[in-house]
């Protein structure tokens, strides 16, 4: 029998970035004891490396925004394949949720007259970030933690969940171990909620830090529920390129917001080469005018660096293969251009982005307000993952339920830049009232200790297996990401994704055999191979949606399907378990009540 310590809780929060602390709060506040687990350390999320702002029609720099161009502006950055429900409570919520975290403490930046200061974003229609400089994620988890711990949860730092257990078909809490001592621990809960962020571990390059390895997608997807969409990665296009040790390493859109420029290696701004036809009313096609756009000119259309992120990222990728790429296979950003339009440029570049100027300068040695920055597309944000009710954010198994980055829907096929923070506040807030209701409502749950023993079983096999010819955990993880970055990238081939599979088949197999030396204390490879199951299991996900997904949208690009399939009427992907393995189906998109469509086809005009 494996040893294990047990805990008690209404509702248990798996993850504690912004939406994770943001349910927990809410759920504490409906009166549920509430258990906190956090893969790294409390503070050391996903969430701080959202810099940029939160999105939220508050009207403050330009008065013609509200939620309906909000909801607008998602649901076409989205390709329409969005959940409406989800995107319009968001819209609507957003404002409220803003103005609830600067009551709690957050400083935002401020206008002349004291209201909080909105930025331009890519994919928004007006200034519409509220921000802290280009820190505004780590103000939102300060903010977030300082309200949290005066709450009464239990928090469990270095704490790493295995899988979940089910009681019949409802969720009854989760089993995993604390990293530092290797002990096992069990824990009860009537309700989960599932807030561990992104996937981006699976792939080579990526802004994301040493926990996404798609943990909250694969555990919800062993027990029974749907995943969605999971074709649509988001790969931001300003990622670092150099130097190596630091490839991936986020480079905000503020900085485009501010405005920064693009440019290839012969100097010319290519961005203005492609501007999409749906846009093209909205963006300027001169530099002049892009500038004014950026000092908050209303009358002024947006630079096309502020279009979205996935045809950024793939203009970026064009000029690179063409050999009109920097020097170290990225393109140049340049803020530093700004002087030729502002007396004190440096000093306002060093003021609203700070912690881009500390960037560079610390691990690139690149003064920004000087000379430009190379960059290039990083993997960066999943707009797929658990599939969720709208408004309750619970999943397809009772007593489980997703926010943030985990779930899917609000974001479509792409997400726009800022829409990440307020959906974090928005539907962890949901997702923590929701879960506590649930588990007030619903009765105590049972262990099955069978599944238990399961889990232990799969988590202590690589310390246990004494082959000689055992597997590298690091291996196995190192060529899963090659293979993701190379086969299911930016650009998608019906041959490559296929080859893709196969890999993915081959590494599960040799997964079976990984062998790490030591015990359970601070070990890092045995660390690393419990996580292979989660990775292998979300990028076979990816690559069999994107399989399905026989056309080009949004954040998912098929060079061999390079257009809109506008025969279906739009679908969602999704994807289940199945005694034969993964199923994946596609389903219409749900209709979309008509004083919703009629808003879109009056923000199109």
């Amino acid at each position: 029998m494996v040893q294990y310590d047990t805990h008690e809780h209404d509702v248990l929060v798996i993850g504690a970035g912004g939406a994770g602390l943001r349910a927990a709060i809410e759920a504490s506040a409906h009166g549920a004891k509430v258990g906190l687990i956090c893969k790294s350390l409390l503070g050391k999320a996903h969430t701080v490396m959202a810099e940029g702002g939160v999105a939220a029609a508050m009207a403050n720099v330009d008065e013609r925004d509200n939620w309906r161009v909000h909801f607008a502006d998602t649901m076409r950055g989205g390709q329409y394949v969005n959940n409406w429900r989800m995107a319009e409570l968001h819209a609507k919520e957003a404002p409220d949720r803003v103005r609830e975290l600067e009551a709690w403490g957050a400083v935002f930046d401020r206008t002349r007259d004291g209201r909080i200061l909105q930025r331009n974003f890519g994919g928004h229609r007006y200034p519409r970030l509220a921000h802290v400089g280009d820190r505004t994620g780590l103000e939102m988890i300060r903010t977030l933690q300082d309200r949290g711990i005066h709450q009464g949860i239990d928090v469990f730092m270095e704490f790493t969940v295995i899988g979940l257990i089910k009681d019949g078909a409802r969720v009854s809490g989760a089993f995993g171990y604390d990293r530092e001592r290797g002990l096992f621990h069990l824990f009860r809960a009537k309700a989960v909620v599932i807030a561990t962020g992104g996937i981006g571990r699976a792939y080579k390059i990526t802004s994301n830090s040493w926990e996404y390895t798609g943990d909250g997608d694969a555990m919800a997807y062993d027990v029974g529920a749907d995943l969605m969409d999971m074709e649509f990665v988001q790969f931001h296009p300003t990622g670092m390129v150099w130097p190596l040790s630091v490839a991936g390493i986020l480079v905000t859109e503020a900085v485009r917001g501010e405005g920064g420029i693009l440019v290839n290696k012969e100097g010319r701004r290519f961005m203005f080469d492609d501007i999409p036809e749906n846009y093209r009313a909205q963006t300027a096609d001169n530099e002049e005018e892009g500038w004014r756009y950026t000092q908050g000119d209303k009358n002024a259309r947006r630079p096309p660096e502020l279009l979205t992120r996935d045809h950024v990222a793939r203009c970026i990728v064009r000029e690179i293969k063409a050999g009109r790429g920097s020097p170290h296979g990225g393109v140049f950003l340049d803020i530093a251009w700004i002087k030729k339009k502002i007396p004190n440029a440096e000093q306002h570049i060093k003021e609203k982005l700070p912690s881009m100027y500390h960037q560079f300068l610390k691990l690139a040695d690149v003064d920004i307000t000087k000379v430009p920055m190379e960059v290039g597309p990083t993997t960066h944000y999943m707009m797929g993952g658990i599939r969720v009710d709208g408004d309750t954010q619970m999943s397809s198994v009772p007593g489980l339920f997703a926010a943030g980055e985990a779930a899917a829907g609000l974001h479509g096929a792409n997400r726009l830049g800022g829409n990440s923070l307020s959906d974090l506040l928005v539907f962890g807030k949901r997702a923590g009232e929701y879960a506590a209701k649930f588990a007030k409502e619903n009765g105590p749950v049972a262990i099955d200790q069978a599944q238990v023993e399961a889990l232990a079983q799969r988590a202590l096999a690589p310390l246990e297996n004494t082959s000689s010819n055992g597997e590298s955990p690091y291996q196995i993880q190192k060529e899963l990401q090659t293979h993701m970055q190379d086969l299911v990238g930016i650009v998608r081939r019906e041959e490559e994704m296929q080859r893709a599979l196969e890999v993915i088949a081959q590494l599960k197999e040799r997964a079976k055999n990984t062998r790490v030396e030591g015990n359970r204390m601070y070990n890092a490879g045995w660390h690393t191979a419990i996580d292979l199951h989660n990775l292998l299991t979300v990028s076979e996900a990816i690559t069999r949606a994107a399989l399905v997904r026989k056309e080009s949208r949004g954040a998912h690009f098929r060079e061999d399907y390079p257009n809109k399939d506008t025969s279906l009427g739009g679908f969602n992907v999704i994807l289940r378990k199945t005694a034969e393995g993964m199923r994946v189906s596609m389903e219409p998109l749900r209709e979309m009540p008509a004083e919703l469509k009629q808003i879109i086809e009056e923000q199109q005009k």
